[in-house]
């Protein structure tokens, strides 16, 4: 004889765990939404504060020039973007968020080198090509090597660039530098570009050969 109470507790068991399963599935799912929209707002208002300080600095004269402002700031919304990239995925939101950040970089880098050549304020510049570790097993190693020198020379500003990016500027910059996706890392530093892995040490030759030409331009 079949005991169709065994088999109702059990199934009502499965179901309870089956709903259970599904209610904070989407609980944790809304809140990864939830964490992704409060980062979007937060970094929406830094861009519009690093734009309109964009405007700012291109009408002020040299004297009241800060040659930190822009790219600190630029450095933590980094920061936060790559906290949402891992933490919440490539979500459509993170993609484009991240498009806009590499237009604020390369709009950050071309203000510096005139506020650098105007005013004569002492900057060294790294523009840094990377990809994924799947495709580019030395651009985490290069990433680290690049984040020490930052730390050690506050006057050097590096700006990075997923190869990838699906954005017309990026691939200008490809195109006009000649990089390819097979010859990654690549840095470009004083228009040369330098490719493969480079060490802490051969790069803080280049960075202080940098200085120095900047120095002798600023002199002539």
């Amino acid at each position: 004889m079949i005991d169709w109470k065994k088999y109702l507790i059990v199934f009502f068991i499965t179901l309870g765990l089956f709903l259970t399963a599904l209610y904070l599935s989407n609980y944790f799912g809304n809140k990864k939404i939830d964490q992704l929209k409060a980062i979007q707002d937060k970094i929406s208002i830094d861009i519009l504060s690093s734009e309109t300080q964009f405007s700012l600095l291109s009408e002020l004269s040299c004297k009241n020039v800060s040659d930190t402002i822009l790219s600190s700031e630029l450095y933590d919304l980094g920061g936060k973007l790559e906290w949402g990239q891992k933490n919440l995925g490539i979500t459509e939101e993170v993609s484009y968020l991240r498009k806009y950040y590499s237009l604020l970089q390369i709009k950050d880098y071309l203000l510096m080198k005139k506020i650098s050549a105007r005013c004569g304020v002492k900057s060294a510049f790294i523009l840094y090509f990377y990809t994924t570790a799947e495709n580019c097993s030395e651009c985490e190693k290069e990433s680290l090597v690049l984040t020490a020198l930052r730390d050690k020379y506050p006057e050097l500003r590096v700006y990075s660039f997923d190869y990838s990016t699906d954005l017309s500027a990026v691939k200008a910059m490809l195109h006009i530098y000649k990089i390819k996706d097979t010859a990654l890392p690549a840095l470009i530093i004083d228009d040369d570009l330098l490719t493969g892995f480079y060490s802490v040490e051969e790069l803080e030759t280049r960075i202080q050969e940098s200085f120095k030409l900047q120095e002798k331009e600023s002199k002539n």
